[in-house]
């Protein structure tokens, strides 16, 4: 027996059963490859606006170097409070019921690891962020996946929340607007859900990263219907909104239990979030709206241009209301997913992500983002309607 099978016999049997990355595939062998036109990568194409790096800069010549408290900035914390009201008329307290995270990924760590006992169930509504599944079952958990279809805009019905609930169900997670859809829901359709959620005594972890990031009116959340601040457990961070996705800086809303729970793991393992990420943040939050809004309209205007592209090439594709990515069906082409995205890459040369890597519900659909230039648009579109011919044709 060699060395590396016994080193690989003593992981755990569930970090072993974990697969890799589906998108992270895509993206080695994309950038292995000259010329390629990436579609694939889930952050802004901005640089963060100057004034947010400026903050950074000079704190760190003002000696900010030091470690925060365990929940990170008062002061970051507060304004966090401040722009969640104004904003999305959602109000925690920033001294009991918000933690600074390394990332809105940390978030999501610590949130199920705070409420999960072994075989615990999570509703997992899909297509979803790849991390859901793997996250779940590291903290012992087990996942039960809940469709959304693009004939319903890939929007959450009662009824398929109703039919997978058991005894062992805990919460429910999922992330609008969507990754991968570009789907959100509305006050309205998320109040059609209240009654099944707090029937099954449900905690929501609700994935509002993309909350920025709508069309045509602003983001529903969950956490402002009546009833719900308590039981849900809001996730969100600077990523998207403000294209600072290197800083990895987030942050977490729950009731002081469930958030005293999350801050004991959160002291022992990453102890606080960087400081200078967080006075970068602050000036964010307080003179970053204008560039903020400036980049929105940016994407808004590649989403009408890749929604129409998408349609004039013979591939279907929904509207997306957020975020940036678009969801094309692939059916019409006769090929599944994954031999459609790697052939377009090795013949075209424009990496997309197979939709099913975000669950079943995703086949017959490819991910694409859409924060890349105009240009850059233009010329991926035109190489994927030569390649849709191509492949049609036979």
């Amino acid at each position: 027996m060699s060395q590396h099978t016994v080193l690989r016999n003593r992981l755990s049997q569930t970090v072993a059963s974990l697969k890799p990355s589906g998108i992270r595939r895509f993206f080695d062998l994309a950038a292995s490859m000259e010329g390629v036109i990436s579609l694939g990568v889930g952050e802004p194409d901005f640089v963060t606006p100057w004034r947010v790096r400026e903050a950074c800069i000079s704190s760190l010549e003002r000696g900010y170097t030091a470690y925060t408290s365990n929940a990170g900035l008062l002061e970051l914390r507060k304004e966090i409070h401040k722009y969640l009201e104004e904003r999305f008329f959602v109000s925690y307290h920033p001294e009991t019921e918000m933690l600074i995270t390394v990332g809105a990924s940390e978030a999501i760590d610590i949130a199920l690891r705070a409420i999960i006992d072994p075989g615990d169930e999570v509703l997992v509504v899909e297509p979803c962020y790849v991390s859901y599944e793997p996250v779940i079952r590291l903290a012992g958990g087990e996942p039960v996946f809940l469709r959304t279809n693009a004939e319903q805009q890939f929007k959450l019905t009662p009824e398929e929340l109703e039919a997978h609930i058991s005894p062992r169900t805990k919460a429910i997670i999922f992330c609008y607007p969507n990754n991968p859809t570009g789907s959100t829901m509305t006050a309205e359709e998320w109040s059609k859900l209240l009654p099944v959620i707090e029937k099954h005594d449900l905690l929501v972890i609700s994935d509002e990263i993309y909350a920025e990031l709508t069309y045509g009116r602003m983001h529903d959340s969950i956490a402002a219907l009546p009833g719900m601040k308590d039981r849900t457990i809001l996730i969100s961070g600077f990523s998207k909104a403000f294209a600072m996705t290197g800083w990895r800086l987030g942050y977490v809303c729950a009731s002081p239990d469930l958030l005293a729970g999350m801050l004991k793991i959160h002291q022992y393992t990453m102890l606080c979030a960087p400081v200078m990420a967080q006075m970068a943040a602050l000036e964010a939050l307080r003179h970053g709206q204008a560039d903020m809004e400036r980049m929105v309209e940016s994407y808004r205007q590649r989403r009408n241009f890749v929604v129409q592209g998408f349609q004039d090439i013979g591939l279907a594709c929904h509207e997306p209301e957020g975020a940036f990515y678009a969801f094309p069906s692939i059916r019409s082409t006769g090929l599944e997913a994954a031999e459609f995205a790697e052939r377009l890459l090795m013949e075209e040369k424009v990496a997309v992500v197979p939709g099913d890597v975000f669950g079943d519900c995703g086949k017959g659909h490819i991910r694409c983002s859409y924060a890349t230039s105009l240009e850059q648009l233009q010329k991926a579109l035109e190489r994927m309607g030569r390649f849709v011919q191509k492949v049609s044709a036979k």
